[in-house]
Order: structure tokens, then sequence, then C-alpha cells
């Protein structure tokens, strides 16, 4: 398994779990957000140890060093060890920023529209 001489940079990169599945590392690789040496590559290029590589995800755009090489997807933990994280701090700085800032979606309790139980108290009260 470790140590394959040739791998497509889409499959190394779901591989160590950077995408969700090979037909969007894919498509990222063909969309231009898969760099090496600042030029966009095809999925098909072959990845060797020692690369680095620029990869712009939905949620961060990485900075990878290439340290081993795997054939199939592992698990998180097991993927850590076949790459290097050298994303820069401002990146990783604002990130954390927007992650202060980050919406759930979710309505903060007691603020807006009253819950099922609070409508129906309401009712009883307004029917009296």
């Amino acid at each position: 398994m470790p140590g394959k001489d040739k791998l497509r940079i889409d499959k190394y990169l779901w591989c160590i779990r950077l995408f969700k599945t090979r037909s969007l590392s894919a498509a990222a690789c063909d969309s231009g957000k898969v760099k090496y040496a600042g030029t966009a590559v095809k999925a098909a290029r072959a990845v060797s140890i020692g690369d680095e590589y620029e990869v712009k995800t939905e949620a961060k755009r990485w900075k990878i060093l290439v340290t081993g090489l795997l054939e199939n997807r592992v698990k998180y933990e097991e993927a850590l060890k076949y790459y290097t994280d050298i994303t820069p701090a401002e990146e990783i700085q604002r990130l954390q920023y927007q992650a202060a800032s980050f919406h759930t979606g979710k309505r903060p309790s007691k603020i807006g529209r009253p819950t099922k139980k609070e409508r129906r108290e309401l009712d009883d009260f307004l029917d009296d």
C-alpha cells in the first residue's frame, strides 16, 4: 500500500481527506484550486514525496508538504502521517476570526418566534 511509485494528485488529496469524494478532488484540480509552484495542476499529475501543494477547499486554503504516498483512503489520524500542514499563520488567523463570527442558523434561545409550548400558553391566555 504505502510507497507506491505513481499516484495521481486527485486520489492523493482524497486519500488524505482534504476532499470528501474523489470526484470533488478531481473537480478542484480541473477548476484550478490545486497548485504546484504557483501553477494549476491537472488531476492526473503524479505526486512525489517532498512536493508542496496549495489546495483551496471550501473551508480553508491549505499549503501541504507531501511526506508519504498512500494507495487507499485511511482514517483521519492515519492520514495525518502522509502530509505536513504548512499553511501560513495569516490563513489560520483568518479562519479563527471567521469561526468566531460563524452563524449556525439556529436562533438564540428566547428570541424570535415562540415555541410550541409558548404558543399553546398564549392561545390559552387569549381564549380566556
